[in-house]
């Protein structure tokens, strides 16, 4: 089998996010694959690849998984990479795929989060009543506080946000709780968001402060769920029908980063850095720019995190993320609307399946099938995603033309 030129997404789903009490990390991942299948219009009989991504569970979710939607003997992959998790087993099933090894891989990210403590506390459970306390050092002689001076990520995405006001100004209290009214209020257009319920920017500043300026509806949603995707090779889609070729959905780049040296810091990553490396390599690789983006779903898992993502992605000029926001831009009905999902503000944040459901959400709107919330004439978007550890997913993904 040689090694294909093109990577093409086939069938894509992602549950609700929300409480599932009824149901654990098996349930939800099994219903996201099966789902997935479905919409390839393929079973597990014709899958070579099995990458599987929880962070919580405790290891081994891609061989439980298989009992219950097919044990055929394919290699399976069980990854953990913080946020990124999702997106690291797509791209998991992509390599193997462009290495020849098969021409059909299936990836699943599930997370079991519901009445789960502080995300990204970097803490465990003190007691019953679950007061959350640090878990130490990263490494053997870093100490706890980093360039930005926390461990929390309420407090690390706090801090980069001001940290950016502070260089280019224009921030403000309210700027933040408007950008999370934005997502708020697309969230009450996507069925399978956690929450539908739209907020002012009023309501979201006099909410729980968490970490100045991010009060509680400004930070991702703890929520269970799962997301799916099916991925072929070009050769591979050529020999289905007509119509799974006009659903397909094609990876123009699949890119993964890590934090690179710097000086400043070895405690906590900088995460603009590697997110502008990883947009750098998304847009070479796909022959675009981002002048060429329909939408963008990007890992707003605090609102501070969605303005400096404007910058990293290069939505806008550098230092211009203030502006583009208030110009309207990433609005459902701007030039380039952002998180017209609702984002993990709204949407949820079930952290491994977070990475798949970026891309599923942009998949909907170049196969016309987003409903009240389609973007019309959508034909090129990027999705997004942040692991804080550190690792940056995008995947530049653009519709079939037939």
């Amino acid at each position: 089998m040689t090694a294909p030129d093109e990577i093409w997404i086939l069938g894509i789903s992602m549950t609700k996010f929300g409480k599932h009490p009824e149901k654990d990390v098996v349930d939800l991942g099994t219903d996201a694959i099966q789902s997935a299948l479905l919409d390839a219009e393929i079973t597990m009989r014709d899958v070579g690849v099995l990458a599987a991504g929880n962070l919580m569970g405790g290891g081994g979710i891609g061989q439980q998984l298989q009992k219950q939607v097919g044990q055929t003997g394919i290699p399976v992959y069980n990854v953990s990479n913080a946020c990124a998790t999702g997106a690291t087993a797509l791209r998991t099933a992509i390599m193997a795929i462009k290495a020849g090894e098969t021409d059909t891989g299936l990836a699943v990210g599930v997370e079991k989060l519901a009445g789960a403590g502080l995300l990204g506390a970097g803490g465990q459970p003190k007691n019953k009543e679950k007061v959350w306390e640090p878990s130490g050092r990263y490494g053997a002689v870093a100490p706890v506080d980093g360039r930005i001076g926390t461990q929390t990520m309420p407090g690390v995405f706090a801090q980069i946000g001001m940290e950016y006001g502070h260089r280019y100004g224009g921030t403000s209290f309210e700027l933040f709780a408007k950008i999370s009214e934005k997502n708020h209020g697309h969230s009450t257009l996507n069925p399978l968001a956690a929450y539908n319920k739209p907020m002012s920017a009023d309501q979201i500043m006099n909410d729980v402060m968490i970490a100045y300026p991010n009060t509680r509806p400004m930070c991702s949603a703890n929520c269970d769920g799962a997301a799916a995707a099916v991925v072929v090779s070009g050769e591979k889609l050529k020999k289905l029908s007509l119509q799974q070729q006009k659903r397909a959905v094609k990876v123009s780049a699949s890119v993964l980063t890590t934090d690179p040296y710097e000086e400043a810091c070895q405690i906590l990553p900088n995460v603009n850095t590697l997110t502008r490396n990883a947009a750098i390599q998304a847009y070479e690789k796909a022959g675009i720019g981002p002048e060429d983006l329909d939408l963008v779903e990007l890992h707003d898992c605090f609102a501070t995190a969605e303005l400096v993502h404007y910058d990293n992605l290069m939505l806008c000029a550098e230092g211009g993320a203030v502006d583009f926001f208030e110009s309207g831009a990433p609005n459902r009905d701007g030039r380039l609307p952002v998180n017209v999902s609702g984002g993990l503000q709204s949407k949820g944040h079930p952290i491994s399946a977070t990475g798949i459901a970026n891309i599923w959400e942009i998949c909907q709107h170049l196969r016309d099938e987003c409903g009240d919330r389609q973007i019309a004439g959508a034909k090129v978007g990027l999705a997004h995603v942040i692991g804080l550890g550190s690792a940056c997913g995008v995947h530049v993904l653009e519709k079939a033309v037939n």
